[in-house]
């Protein structure tokens, strides 16, 4: 598959009038495959939304190259404008409209017919729930109401890229998963999707391949299974256990865990170290306390994040994966 987003060497230099510059992007390069979902994710100020500013022409960088479908994006943001929509961390609704003139005056500002407009406006709005708000006016409504009318806007077009900066704050549990069941939907169709979030299992359910941005640069980039390689050091050790002995806590604490939770017969430990080191200590453990199921997994997406952000930068390869 061809690259629908293309980052080269990408920096964005922010001057306060004094000596210090704020240096948002240093060098940051990416390759987003079309028809995927990419996610970027990175404390706040990492660098993220002056990434998806400059993808979708509203800040210039101050040096790099971006390409969306094939077009400069400084050299020609009406065509990138024109192959995308974007949800950006501020709400973007007019606040004066109702509900169903918000969704109908953007489709037809983008080419949509007015019959047209009106369906799919219709559509959207049962899907997001919106259908008991459409006649009432944008600035009178929640914060997560806004969001879902900013996101179900989104829906009206089929430009072939969806970028989404922090799309789902404000939403609720069932309202988040409607949209990444949708987003999902999307992806199958051949429309590539660019995310930022804070929200980790978001983007662990969602993305085929993540990027984590630390200070404007890139500190990873690679499918989950990449990045767990990053991590081998960190691993989750579940016990379950024929009978619970009293001091099995405080033997479990020997072992140095970074957490330990018991619940009942069973114990979650998540280690940093050599798995072959802890097998030889759970294994006299055994001898007293009987382990009737012992399963190891890889860190969560959570863990690697954590635990890249705590060390330094390491050199890329040419795929952009740290190694470690």
């Amino acid at each position: 598959m061809s690259a629908a987003i293309e980052i080269q060497e990408l920096r964005k230099v922010y001057h306060s009038g004094g000596k210090n510059a704020v240096h948002a992007l240093d060098g940051v390069t990416l390759s987003i495959t079309e028809g995927k979902i990419y996610g970027l994710l990175g404390p706040n100020g990492a660098g993220k939304s002056t990434l998806v500013k400059i993808i979708s022409t509203i800040t210039e960088p101050t040096s790099g190259r971006v390409s969306v479908l094939g077009f400069d994006v400084a050299k020609h943001p009406l065509e990138v404008r024109r192959r995308m929509v974007v949800v950006l961390q501020q709400t973007a609704t007019e606040g004066l409209l109702t509900v169903h003139d918000n969704l109908v005056i953007y489709g037809t500002l983008h080419g949509l017919r007015m019959r047209e407009a009106r369906e799919r406006a219709a559509g959207v709005a049962e899907e997001f729930d919106l259908g008991d708000s459409l006649r009432k006016t944008v600035m009178d409504l929640s914060l997560g109401t806004k969001r879902r009318i900013q996101v179900a806007k989104m829906f009206m077009l089929d430009a072939p890229v969806i970028i989404l900066d922090e799309a789902t704050t404000g939403m609720d549990p069932i309202m988040k998963n409607r949209v990444m069941n949708r987003l999902r939907a999307e992806a199958r169709r051949g429309r590539t999707i660019l995310l930022t979030t804070q929200v980790l299992n978001e983007a662990e359910e969602l993305c085929d391949t993540i990027t984590i941005l630390n200070k404007g640069r890139t500190l990873a980039s690679g499918t989950l299974a990449d990045l767990r390689r990053l991590s081998t050091r960190m691993f989750r050790v579940s016990l379950s256990f024929g009978e619970i002995a009293p001091d099995v806590e405080s033997r479990l604490m020997d072992l140095s865990p970074i957490e330990l939770t018991i619940s009942g017969r069973t114990a979650e430990l998540l280690f940093e170290g050599e798995e072959s080191s802890l097998l030889v200590r759970l294994a006299d453990i055994s001898k007293s306390v009987p382990i009737t199921q012992f399963e190891v997994h890889g860190p969560d997406l959570e863990e690697i994040f954590l635990t890249l952000l705590k060390e330094p930068q390491r050199p890329r390869n040419d795929s952009g994966v740290s190694r470690p």
